[in-house]
């Protein structure tokens, strides 16, 4: 699930709808479950990871088990088309998947609390991409049901509803689980993380079933016709400008990847507690992401969207210095807390910023007939290059230390900023030639 912008007057709206419209309390419900398991696949878990002694390199490739989710475009149609076992037939197509979905992400929440990564690293690494697959498809089905159970013009308040669920489910899985970690071992939290499913299951249950579950689809295309025309249709629309349109989106938020998996890993050779980063990261973090969240979508519509890429793309990159800035400075056995709070925020409030910037930017170039398929190719374009190279991430804190891996990190904006420039560039071109 991506993070949005809640329209300005949307939010009366929603106080006024949430208590009579099931489809609302259905979006933030299954928003929640949605927001639970990425966590858990590899951020959340790194933390676990670097306490069983796993080595760093072993670290960095593990981000790679969240890949799942940069590719769920693939199998989407399938879902689309063909019911869930059983479960189909007594809620509807999308229903019965997301009721499948989420008893998978149970499953694969409780192989990993019942594995012991220091002796069976193998055994959490199974499970963990057992559960990256079922939470990516559990967005795919979300997102399929909350897309058709609404009209268009509800479109806006379902996406609200279900972006402050996805939030607070997020929050859940990050602080919840250090805090649970902390106070009980990583086995409970664990297993909490797959009880805390059950509020979106039922979500699932009492939710409204759109419309279009009831009518008989016809059967997929193939891959082809899938996948490839709606990429044939973006690359005709964007013209000449195509390749280094797609080249900035893949780049934009690499340097952001990249050090976010190695984040946890510093945080711990520092000696802070799971609950001190539970606190910076996620508490302190869920106010950051939204104050980030605000400060775009009121920069964006007043100095326009190139000049918001250029922003967005040097302050989310220079924004990793603070993280070197914290490695050199914050070693003083978890005592420097403030320096860490500052540092990390300062990440935080630039990701935030830089992500929503780049989420309008990406919706303004899908056309209406593919704006589903394109949107998930330009997401998946965006997530792929900087979550491969973080798979070497480990391999090079080992090489280069963690101050100059994130100030490497930092610099790699700079070309892009600079893709960035010129595509402004010739659209202030395009439109004075046009004036």
């Amino acid at each position: 699930m991506q993070n949005h912008v809640m329209p300005a007057g949307e939010d009366r709206m929603a106080l006024r709808h949430l208590m009579t419209d099931r489809r609302i309390g259905g979006a933030l419900g299954l928003g929640f479950s949605s927001g639970i398991p990425f966590m858990l696949v590899y951020i959340t878990q790194s933390a676990w990871l670097s306490e069983a002694k796993v080595p760093i390199q072993i670290l960095g490739l593990m981000s790679e088990l969240t890949l799942a989710y940069k590719f769920k475009f693939v199998w989407a149609p399938f879902l689309d088309r063909y019911d869930a076992p059983i479960f189909s037939r007594l809620l509807g197509r999308r229903r019965g998947w997301i009721v499948v979905s989420q008893l998978a992400v149970m499953v694969t929440l409780a192989g990993i609390a019942f594995g012991d990564p220091a002796n069976w690293l193998w055994w959490t690494i199974l499970f963990s991409l057992a559960l990256g697959f079922a939470g990516a498809t559990q967005d795919i089905v979300i997102d399929g049901w909350r897309i058709t159970v609404a009209p268009p013009e509800r479109q806006a308040l379902m996406s609200s509803w279900a972006e402050i669920g996805w939030r607070i489910g997020n929050l859940v899985s990050g602080a919840g689980a250090l805090y649970l970690a902390d106070a009980f071992g990583w086995r409970a939290a664990y297993l909490f993380m797959a009880a805390f499913m059950l509020p979106g299951l039922m979500s699932a249950f009492l939710a409204p079933e759109p419309p279009s579950d009831r009518v008989e689809h016809s059967k997929p295309g193939g891959f082809v016709e899938t996948i490839v025309e709606p990429i044939r249709d973006l690359m005709k629309r964007l013209g000449p400008l195509a390749i280094p349109i797609l080249v900035m989106i893949a780049g934009f938020r690499m340097p952001g990847y990249i050090s976010s998996a190695m984040a946890v890993p510093l945080f711990k050779s520092l000696h802070y507690s799971n609950s001190d980063i539970a606190t910076v990261t996620k508490l302190f973090g869920f106010w950051v992401a939204l104050a980030g969240t605000f400060m775009a979508g009121y920069l964006v519509p007043r100095i326009g969207m190139m000049a918001s890429l250029v922003i967005g793309t040097v302050f989310a990159s220079a924004s990793h210095l603070s993280l070197a800035y914290l490695a050199v400075h914050g070693d003083h056995g978890g005592g420097e807390f403030w320096l860490f709070a500052i540092t990390v925020s300062i990440d935080s409030l630039a990701y935030a910023f830089a992500s929503i910037v780049l989420i309008t930017y990406m919706s303004t170039l899908t056309s209406t007939e593919h704006a589903a398929s394109q949107y998930a190719l330009l997401t998946s374009l965006c997530a792929f290059p900087g979550s491969i190279l973080a798979g070497f991430s480990g391999f090079l804190i080992e090489r280069m230390s963690f101050e100059w891996f994130f100030v490497m990190t930092s610099l790699i904006g700079i070309p892009v900023a600079l893709l960035c420039w010129y595509l402004w560039h010739v659209e202030r071109t395009r439109i004075a030639a046009s004036a």
